[in-house]
C-alpha cells in the first residue's frame, strides 16, 4: 500500500523507487501484486507516463488515510510502551526521609519529566518497602535489615528515643541510658525481619535475655496509644515526635548512649528499572548534600526538655 501511494504521488516509478530505496523491479511487482489482490488496476502505465484510474483515484485516498492510522498506531503503541518503562516504583517506610522526602521528589521530577513516580507506603510488618518481595524499584527505608543482595545510599542518621507514658519514672528526663529501658515491655512492629527487630528491642544491650515483653504493633500510632496507656513503652527515631499526630500522653526522650537509626535509599542492583533507578539516587544525594541545614535538624533534634503530647 506504501508502495502504491509513492507512485500515485510521483506518478513516476523510477522517482518512487528511488524514494523508497527499493529497485524499480521489486517496486512493479508489489504494485502488480496489489492490483490482482483487488482484482482491479490502478495504474495506467506506458513507455511516456503513468497516471492513476478511476479505482486509483479511489484506492489513493483510502490507502492515504489508511497509512495515517497505521503510522498514528505504531506511535501511540510506542509511547505507551516507553511510560511503561518510565515509571519507577518508590517504596518507604512511615516518614520516609522526613522533611527532605519533597525536596527528592519534587527535584526528581523536575530533571526527568517524563519519569512517573509511582509512590507505595508500607506497614511495619514490611520493613523492606517492598524490595524484599521485587514490588518497588528504590525505597527509602532503616537500617539494619536482613534482606540480601540490596546496595544502599545513606542519607541521614537519626537518634533513638524512648516514648513514654507522660506519667512515667523517665518522661521528664532529659536524656536516659538505654539500660535503664531494658526492664521495659516494649512495642515492636510485626516485622519478620530479625535485624531490623533486634534493633528496635535492643537486643544487643540484653546479653542474650529477652525482654520482659514485646507486644507487636501494625503501626506507630497502635504504638502511641499502648505507650499513652501505659501498657509497654517503645524505641523509636526521633522523627515519630514530629510526623506522629496520635500521641497525646506521651513523652519522647533521647537515648544517649547507642547509635542512631539510619535511613538510606536502598535498591537491589540489576534491577529492570537500573537506569531510573541510578537517575534517582543521583537526585537523593544532590539534594542530600544541599540541604545541609535539614539534614543537620533531623540528626541533631531538639528534644530537651523531653517533648510531651
Amino acid at each position: 500500500m506504501r508502495y502504491f501511494v509513492a507512485v500515485a504521488e510521483d506518478l513516476h516509478f523510477s522517482r518512487a523507487a528511488a524514494r523508497l530505496f527499493v529497485a524499480q523491479q521489486a517496486l512493479s511487482k508489489q504494485i502488480h501484486e496489489l492490483e490482482s489482490d483487488l482484482g482491479t488496476q490502478l495504474l495506467r502505465r506506458n513507455t511516456r507516463k503513468v497516471e492513476l484510474t478511476p479505482a486509483g483515484e479511489a484506492f489513493l485516498v483510502a490507502a492515504r488515510e489508511a497509512l495515517a492510522a497505521f503510522d498514528e498506531g505504531v506511535n501511540a503503541a510506542r509511547r505507551a510502551g516507553h511510560e511503561r518503562h518510565d515509571v519507577l516504583k518508590v517504596g518507604f517506610v512511615v516518614g520516609a526521609a522526613l522533611a527532605l522526602t519533597t525536596p527528592i521528589l519534587a527535584e526528581f521530577t523536575k530533571r526527568h519529566p517524563q519519569v512517573r513516580l509511582d509512590l507505595h507506603e508500607f506497614p511495619l510488618r514490611d520493613s523492606s518497602a517492598g524490595l524484599g518481595e521485587d514490588s518497588t524499584d528504590v525505597a527509602f527505608i532503616r537500617l539494619p535489615i536482613s534482606v540480601p543482595h540490596l546496595e544502599f545510599e545513606p542519607v541521614f542518621v537519626e537518634p533513638r528515643v524512648a516514648v513514654v507514658p507522660a506519667g512515667h519514672r523517665l518522661a521528664a528526663r532529659q536524656s536516659v541510658g538505654v539500660a535503664e529501658l531494658l526492664d521495659e515491655a516494649l512495642t515492636i512492629g510485626h516485622s519478620p525481619d530479625v535485624a531490623w527487630r533486634d534493633f528496635w528491642s535492643l537486643a544487643a544491650y540484653r546479653h542474650g535475655a529477652a525482654p520482659p515483653r514485646l507486644i507487636g504493633t501494625n503501626s506507630p500510632t497502635e504504638e502511641m496509644h499502648l505507650v499513652a496507656a501505659g501498657i509497654a513503652i517503645t524505641v523509636t527515631a526521633a522523627a515519630l515526635s514530629r510526623i506522629t499526630e496520635d500521641s497525646t500522653g506521651v513523652s519522647f526522650v533521647p537515648i544517649d548512649d547507642i547509635p542512631g537509626s539510619a535511613l538510606v535509599a536502598a535498591w537491589r542492583p540489576g534491577g529492570g528499572a537500573a537506569s531510573l533507578v541510578e537517575q534517582f539516587l543521583t537526585v537523593t544525594r544532590d539534594v542530600r548534600d544541599r540541604e545541609v541545614e535539614t539534614v543537620h535538624a533531623i540528626e541533631h533534634p531538639v528534644l530537651s526538655p523531653a517533648t510531651s503530647r
